[in-house]
């Protein structure tokens, strides 16, 4: 069965005559005459008065992906994916206390690496406000400054990065 495109008329046993309006992949969306709006399965049973093109873009999963990811970076801070190092991939991090008695704890390396990726993604968030906010610059500066030191502070992690273009960088020695 061929779909319809918007602006088909139709003839249906109950509602009368309509104009489709909007078009899924299950259901058209039909203003009938006498009924108003009603949406109907594909495969309802009606007459075609006058057919026209479908003209409906359909988009693939991948496409919805990449529109998703483009507004998570947009509005959440989301940046490029990062790979983790293959050397580490579905490895454990053992954290064992120093004292007796006490349980110990394994987390899996690739949640860590990702709690690591959306620190650094809020970071940047951060860099990102600053640099655009109202603030004086001496203050812009004396922040970006405590930013560049947090960075430092994270480049013990680096080693779990497949990358060195992902590493964090901090202050450089002068």
């Amino acid at each position: 069965m061929k779909l319809l495109g918007i602006g088909s008329r139709i003839l249906h046993k109950e509602y009368g005559k309509g104009v489709i309006t909007n078009v899924s992949s299950k259901e058209y969306w039909v203003t009938f005459i006498d009924n108003g709006l009603e949406t109907i399965n594909i495969d309802t049973e009606f007459e075609v008065i006058d057919a026209a093109e479908n003209e409906v873009d359909t988009v693939s999963f991948y496409d919805v992906e990449q529109s998703l990811l483009s507004i998570l970076k947009k509005w959440n801070g989301l940046g490029e994916p990062v790979a983790i190092a293959d050397k580490w991939k579905g490895g454990t991090m053992k954290l064992v206390p120093g004292q007796a008695g006490i349980a110990g704890k394994d987390v899996p390396i690739d949640t860590f690496f990702h709690k690591i990726i959306m620190l650094r993604d809020r970071l940047r968030v951060m860099e990102q406000k600053i640099n655009t906010s109202n603030l004086e610059e001496l203050e812009k500066v004396e922040l970006q400054q405590y930013i560049t030191r947090i960075y430092g502070s994270l480049t013990t992690f680096n080693v779990l990065f497949k990358l060195q273009s992902d590493y964090f960088v901090g202050e450089k020695s002068k």
